[in-house]
């Protein structure tokens, strides 16, 4: 049984309109940056084993999965299928609005890692959905979910737009616990801290992810 921890308002955005209409357009950029993408890809390295069949939820052109690693599968999802298809790591992909259906077209404990980077602040039902990973992960597995405090502001939920870079950190984990997930790790890097580049007014983005492991 899902167990909700959003209210109605929690789970509003400033533009309603679907988000296969703003994700129509590709966007073959990168939205965080090099310290970022370097962290991590490093953390990918250590957690995942090569043998692992992944899910890279919300993905785009970009999975930052270790260059020199082959794993076993890698399974894509999006909202821009031109992004998908330039993602030379997926080995196979599909198209899905998360905030109309949360049911993913997977086989019962299929997979072994999920990935989310940078998303889940657009997801409207996080608790459908993280519920419906555990379905489709296998015994063991993990979850690994990383952001910075960058977004498509609009397309953003209220619950993350009016919380902390610490408290979206506790709503994330706060939501995997409920629902059907344990043993959550917190990882933060903030190399802005009282740095000369920081005094200058260059920053690196934070990084900041929650990993999981399946009850």
């Amino acid at each position: 049984m899902i167990k909700n921890t959003l209210s109605e308002y929690q789970r509003l955005k400033e533009d309603n309109n679907k988000d296969s209409v703003f994700y129509a357009s590709p966007r073959l950029v990168n939205h965080l940056d090099h310290s970022f993408r370097a962290r991590l890809t490093n953390l990918y390295f250590q957690r995942i084993n090569s043998d692992s069949i992944i899910l890279d939820l919300m993905s785009s052109w970009n999975s930052h999965l270790p260059e020199n690693i082959d794993y076993h599968r890698v399974i894509g999802h999006g909202l821009n299928i031109i992004e998908l298809e330039n993602n030379k790591r997926l080995d196979s992909f599909w198209v899905q609005d998360l905030n109309i259906s949360q049911t993913l077209p997977l086989d019962k404990e299929s997979i072994d890692v999920i990935l989310i980077v940078a998303s889940w602040q657009y997801l409207q039902y996080p608790e459908a959905l993280t519920l419906e990973l555990t379905r489709v992960a296998r015994p063991n597995s993990q979850i690994i979910i990383s952001f910075s405090n960058r977004a498509f502001w609009t397309k953003a939920t209220r619950v993350w737009i009016e919380s902390s870079d610490i408290e979206r950190l506790d709503y994330i984990i706060n939501v995997l616990i409920n629902n059907g997930w344990k043993s959550p790790e917190k990882i933060i890097y903030n190399e802005n801290k009282n740095t000369l580049k920081s005094l200058i007014g260059i920053q690196n983005d934070p990084f900041f992810a929650v990993l999981a492991k399946k009850k």
